[in-house]
């Protein structure tokens, strides 16, 4: 049954309906746009939007043939991504009204799969922690995170149904877990960067949002090229590792409470669920991944730190500043310590199918003025794995929480089937 709201359809089942043309892209991008007038001038997720092209865009691909599997779906494209027909300014005022020449890859896969770009979603200051104009949708005093916030907001406010986003530490799934959306982080290397702002070679990864665990696999497919991502959702009974992760003492009551919340749903249903046991070998992953993003930014950023310094926040200066400082060969020993440590973890895969660990450590924080702590996603994208946030619960305040699954490098589809079984059973 169509809902009276287009633009409450999920990417999933919008998707069929438009596939059967039993539902026009027009009709879907003007519910969309209305909700945009409605909602967009208090929760702040767009940077641009042109209605006019997206409508036009939209009767196109109602008059011609189907495009793929994204045909007529609107999206949002985190300002981090370069875009031929609207403006990017990586979340800086550098590069206020700068246009590229072409579309970043990752937009170009999406538009060739038949998705219409709706706008441009609020990023920080070049992806990292200064604050960009977003609230949460859910209540408007509190951060939706970063630094994918305009991206997540949109999709849970019922914007749009699928936004593209990026994690260099934890900017799907942190933004992911305080709006209440289904984030997805794809393995590190499986999705292309090209005309991606850099910022760490070792550690940027483009993902994605989506209000379920089908419309996330959904616009995967096509990032990654792996029509396995939509297509296994047969998943059985898992062998569960229980990942509180060392960072534990600092999640809060909210993410306790969802933990126990989760492992109790999840007990009578999985073949095995079990405490996981880190190698006591493991150097410190958060710091590590704090080092290296340090030592990487301050280089992709050079000519910005070089000539644009009095323009970026302090807080940005300060990273940058500590970054160029690290020497090189310490960085190399940092990458070695990482591959090492993706090896010793790997091996959890033997025993376990997928591990449940947490996503953030509660509920969004209250103010604008920060987008809160990556603290539980920095080690999963410093080791590149896949990474599956699944909103099940509230906490105090009344605000979203979650936790993620975490999956072998590159077997996204078999992560996927396992959240959507996952999800299941924790929103029935």
């Amino acid at each position: 049954m169509i809902p009276s709201k287009l633009n409450e359809l999920g990417a999933w089942q919008a998707a069929a309906l438009l596939a059967r043309r039993e539902l026009r892209a027009a009709d879907l991008v003007r519910a969309c746009l209305d909700r945009v007038a409605e909602r967009d001038g208090e929760v702040h997720a767009f940077a641009h939007i042109d209605p006019d092209t997206a409508l036009a865009q939209a009767r196109s691909l109602d008059a011609g043939p189907l495009r793929g599997p994204l045909h007529g779906l609107p999206l949002g494209v985190k300002d981090l991504f370069d875009t031929a027909d609207l403006p990017t300014g990586y979340g800086s005022p550098i590069y206020a009204g700068y246009r590229p020449v072409a579309d970043a890859a990752a937009v170009a896969l999406c538009r060739e799969a038949g998705a219409l770009v709706l706008g441009k979603t609020v990023t920080t200051e070049f992806a990292y922690f200064h604050p960009g104009l977003t609230r949460n949708p859910h209540d408007l005093m509190h951060t939706p995170g970063g630094s994918s916030s305009g991206s997540a907001a949109a999709v849970a406010d019922r914007m749009l149904p699928l936004a593209l986003g990026t994690q260099t530490a934890g900017s799907i799934i942190r933004p992911a877990a305080y709006c209440g959306v289904v984030g997805y982080k794809p393995s590190w290397g499986r999705v292309p960067r090209a005309g991606v702002k850099s910022l760490s070679e070792t550690l940027d990864t483009v993902g994605g949002f989506g209000r379920s665990v089908r419309d996330a696999a959904l616009l995967g497919s096509v990032l990654i090229g792996d029509a396995r991502l939509r297509e296994e959702f047969a998943a059985g009974a898992l062998r569960i590792g229980l990942c509180r992760t060392p960072e534990w003492p600092q999640a809060d009551a909210d993410t306790q409470h969802a933990w126990a919340e989760a492992t109790a749903a999840l007990a009578p249903h999985a073949v095995a669920m079990s405490d996981v046991v880190l190698p006591d070998d493991l150097p410190d992953l958060v710091a590590l991944q704090k080092a290296v993003m340090a030592f990487e930014m301050s280089r992709a950023l050079s000519h910005e730190r070089l000539h644009h310094r009095d323009r970026l926040s302090p807080r940005l200066r300060a990273l940058l500043d500590d970054g160029i400082a690290i020497p090189g060969a310490e960085h190399a020993a940092g990458l070695a310590r990482t591959e090492a440590a993706k090896r010793r973890i790997d091996a959890l895969f033997d025993q376990f199918d997928v591990l449940l660990a947490p996503s953030a450590t509660g509920e969004a924080p209250v103010g604008l003025g920060a987008t809160g702590d990556p603290l539980f996603c920095r080690s999963w994208t410093l080791l590149g794995l896949p990474c599956v946030h699944l909103p099940f619960a509230r906490g105090s305040h009344g605000l979203p929480v979650g936790l993620q699954l975490v999956g072998r490098w590159g077997e996204d589809h078999r992560l996927l089937a396992n959240a959507q079984w996952v999800h299941e059973r924790l929103t029935r």
